[in-house]
């Protein structure tokens, strides 16, 4: 039977001398584990490709497997839970690799799978009939916006075609590295919407409907083109609000406000951007979590900004190598996992501080970051 580890608790319990008293404290300052979440490995699966992403298929025993074959094709797989295996039930060839997909955008009753791909294609997939896409998506060539509106260019009230017809297109011209869904599901307010990062170093937010992008977020003319690696949904309390996270390959954080068509934060954090995820997306903007390569990970309290400051956060070490993603349990925004280069799994727990602001030295209003504590650490894979 596999016990949960507690990092530094056998170290210390080996030092400890002999007697009961010594023993006793020795074990008081192990951290007891007995009550946090542990992390069990309940089915091991093998498979013929790279996977990229994996997600569920929402209200099902489902989950859809994408990523990419040695000969560069594409690969969508959707496995079933049973007897505690993973059966495949349906397996697609696509022409280009997938690198992602959300359900994030379809209804529950729809549950459509929106995927971004190595040709830059966008495209929309019912499960039931993978052969060809229900929609896809093409930016059509424009001239470009005037320079004060090409950051944040949105076209809002556009036309929406109810009907429309797919056909082979391309949503960015490079690989897209990120996709998230809002809107569906019955999370957040507002429209359903895709937001897609590409390699390009442009992040672009659709309506499922129409064909082209209602904004399309673009590096200025002349300004050189970083690689967008992760985007997310946040801040999405109303049917106005809601704002989207970009994360860049050179350490950049951006956080659009989509109703004012505005940057509303930009940090730097000196290593590339793995990962962003809002603690939740259907409330006012509480926290989001970063990870980056070099082994760390950032908490950002997203409640009260500075107007020269920004966002506090605090920084964490975690995995000895890329972190490359982290996500919140729903059920607890304050419990977050992270996902390690070194195939292993942490489980954090954050903790708020007893004053989420304080007054600055110029009587502006800034924000404290709390604490993270690691409830439990596990290496799920390991690499030969």
């Amino acid at each position: 039977h596999d016990r949960p580890f507690t990092p530094g608790g056998f170290e210390e319990l080996k030092g400890a001398k002999s007697g009961p008293c010594d023993t006793m404290a020795a074990r008081d300052s192990v951290m007891d584990t007995t009550e946090a979440p542990q992390i069990i490995e309940h089915i091991h699966k093998s498979l013929t490709h790279t996977p990229y992403e994996t997600k569920w298929v929402p209200c099902s025993a489902r989950l859809v497997c994408m990523g990419i074959y040695p000969k560069a094709k594409g690969a969508l797989q959707v496995f079933e839970m049973s007897q505690g295996e993973l059966t495949l039930v349906s397996e697609t060839q696509k022409p280009h690799g997938i690198k992602c997909g959300t359900f994030g955008a379809s209804s529950i009753e729809e549950r459509h799978l929106a995927c971004g791909d190595y040709a830059g294609n966008l495209s929309i997939y019912d499960l039931s009939n993978q052969d060809a896409p229900l929609f896809s998506v093409q930016v059509a060539s424009q001239p470009a916006p005037p320079p004060h509106t090409r950051h944040c260019h949105r076209l809002r009230d556009h036309p929406a075609n109810p009907n429309p017809t797919p056909t082979p297109q391309q949503a960015h011209s490079q690989i897209i590295n990120a996709i998230d869904g809002i809107g569906g599901q019955d999370v957040g307010y507002g429209a359903p919407e895709l937001v897609t990062g590409g390699r390009d170093g442009c992040v672009r937010v659709w309506d499922p409907r129409v064909a082209e992008p209602v904004v399309s977020l673009e590096p200025d003319d002349g300004q050189s083109v970083r690689d967008c690696w992760t985007v997310a949904f946040g801040n999405s309390y109303n049917d106005e609000e809601r704002c989207v996270s970009a994360g860049y390959d050179n350490g950049d954080i951006k956080l659009f406000d989509l109703r004012t068509n505005t940057l509303r934060y930009e940090t730097n954090v000196a290593n590339g951007v793995t990962g962003v995820e809002f603690d939740r997306r259907d409330i006012e903007m509480n926290k989001f979590a970063v990870t980056t390569l070099e082994s760390k990970f950032r908490v950002y309290d997203a409640r009260t900004q500075h107007p020269t400051e920004g966002l506090a956060y605090l920084s964490e070490k975690a995995h000895k190598s890329t972190v490359w993603l982290a996500r919140h349990l729903p059920q607890n925004r304050d419990l977050f996992m992270t996902g390690g280069g070194n195939g292993g799994f942490n489980v954090y727990k954050y903790s708020y501080p007893s004053a989420r602001t304080t007054t600055a030295k110029d009587n502006h209003p800034m924000g404290v970051a709390g604490s993270v504590e690691l409830l439990n650490s596990r290496v799920i894979s390991v690499s030969y």
